[in-house]
C-alpha cells in the first residue's frame, strides 16, 4: 500500500478505476441504466471534479500562497516562483477550462443550455431554476475569462516565464492578485447558484 500511495500517478489511476467501478454499478442498478441519465451523471461528475481542482487551487492561492509569500525569506522565494507556482497555475487554468466545458456539456445533455444562458428568458415557460443556473454559469464564464486572459498572462510576466521589463513584474503580480481576489469574491455566490439550483429546483 505504501508503494502505491507514494506514487501519485498510480494513486490517481487506482482512484479512477474505483470511480469507474462505481459508475458501472450505477449504470447496472440505476433507474436510467446506461441511457441518457447515466451519461449526464458522468458529465456532472467530471464537472464537479474539474471544479474542485479549479476552485481548490483558487483558494490555495488566496488563502495560503499570497498571504504567506511576505513571510517567506527572500532566498527561498525563487522555489515558489520557479517550481510550485507554475505547476499550480497549470492545474488551475486547465481546471477552469474543463470546469466550463463540462458544465456546458451537462447543460447541453440535460437540454437547458440556451435556457440557462438566457436566464430563462428564452425558455418556453419561465422557471427560477434557469435564472439561478444562468447566473452561476455566467459567473463561472467571467471567472474562467479572468483566469485565461488576465491572471495567467500577468502571472507569466510576474514569474519571469516571458520576457518583460523589471518594473513590469510588480504591476503584473498585483493585477494577477486583484483578479484572483475577484474570482475568490465571485466563487461563493457562484457555488450557491449552482448547488442551490440543483437542490431547490432540480
Amino acid at each position: 500500500m505504501a508503494a502505491l500511495l507514494s506514487n501519485l500517478r498510480n494513486t490517481v489511476i487506482v482512484s479512477l478505476v474505483l470511480a469507474a467501478a462505481f459508475f458501472v454499478a450505477y449504470g447496472i442498478t440505476g433507474a436510467y441504466e446506461f441511457g441518457g441519465g447515466f451519461w449526464q451523471a458522468l458529465a456532472r461528475w467530471t464537472h464537479v471534479v474539474a471544479g474542485i481542482m479549479w476552485i481548490g487551487l483558487l483558494w490555495y492561492f488566496n488563502f495560503v500562497q499570497i498571504p504567506t509569500m511576505p513571510k517567506i525569506p527572500d532566498e527561498l522565494k525563487p522555489a515558489i516562483g520557479k517550481h510550485i507556482a507554475p505547476a499550480a497555475l497549470f492545474w488551475f487554468r486547465w481546471g477552469a477550462a474543463f470546469t466550463v466545458l463540462t458544465g456546458i456539456l451537462v447543460a447541453f445533455l440535460r437540454g437547458y443550455l440556451v435556457e440557462a444562458l438566457s436566464f430563462g428568458l428564452l425558455a418556453p415557460s419561465y422557471a427560477p431554476y434557469y435564472s439561478f443556473l444562468g447566473i452561476g454559469m455566467w459567473l463561472a464564464l467571467i471567472m474562467a475569462f479572468n483566469v485565461w486572459f488576465i491572471i495567467w498572462p500577468n502571472q507569466k510576466v510576474a514569474l519571469g516565464l516571458v520576457e518583460a521589463e523589471a518594473d513590469a513584474k510588480p504591476k503584473a503580480a498585483r493585477t494577477a492578485m486583484l483578479f484572483s481576489r475577484t474570482n475568490t469574491l465571485l466563487s461563493l455566490p457562484m457555488l450557491v447558484t449552482m448547488a442551490g439550483a440543483q437542490t431547490l429546483f432540480g
